[in-house]
């Protein structure tokens, strides 16, 4: 059951990366604000939380199975989680309250929004890889 535990928390984490790299192509791919708000609206952004619930919930279950062992690994993927978390909420109020009438709206945001999703990517990445080679 533990390994099995492990694998299902596996594929969240790729999941997840998955799912900020779909974010950075619609980024990237987008022209309109008023379509990729709706986009992000309706699709990414219930996207990116559920992925992100996925990661958090299945380290919640591992973390009861192992008797909330804190180790460093573990401590690590709780703090990374938090910092997903905030940088969501930073770019999703950051895009909600662009004004769709200004021309230039979009090109400002997307700096701002490709960093943020560049850090999380990374962070991902990063941690995937170290927990993948342990």
């Amino acid at each position: 059951m533990y390994s099995m535990g492990l694998s299902i928390h596996s594929i969240g984490a790729i999941g997840l990366l998955v799912v900020v790299f779909l974010n950075i192509v619609m980024l990237m791919q987008a022209n309109d604000l008023y379509k990729y708000r709706r986009k992000m609206s309706i699709v990414l952004m219930p996207l990116s939380s559920m992925a992100i619930g996925v990661a958090v919930f299945t380290g919640v279950v591992m973390m009861a199975a192992k008797h909330l062992d804190f180790t460093v690994e573990n401590i690590v993927m709780i703090v990374i989680s938090v910092v997903l978390i905030v940088l969501e909420a930073k770019r999703a109020k950051m895009l909600r309250f662009l004004n769709v009438k200004k021309e230039r709206a979009l090109e400002a945001y997307k700096p701002f929004g490709l960093k943020i999703l560049y850090i999380e990517f990374v962070l991902i990445l990063l941690v995937s890889l170290w927990m993948y080679y342990i």
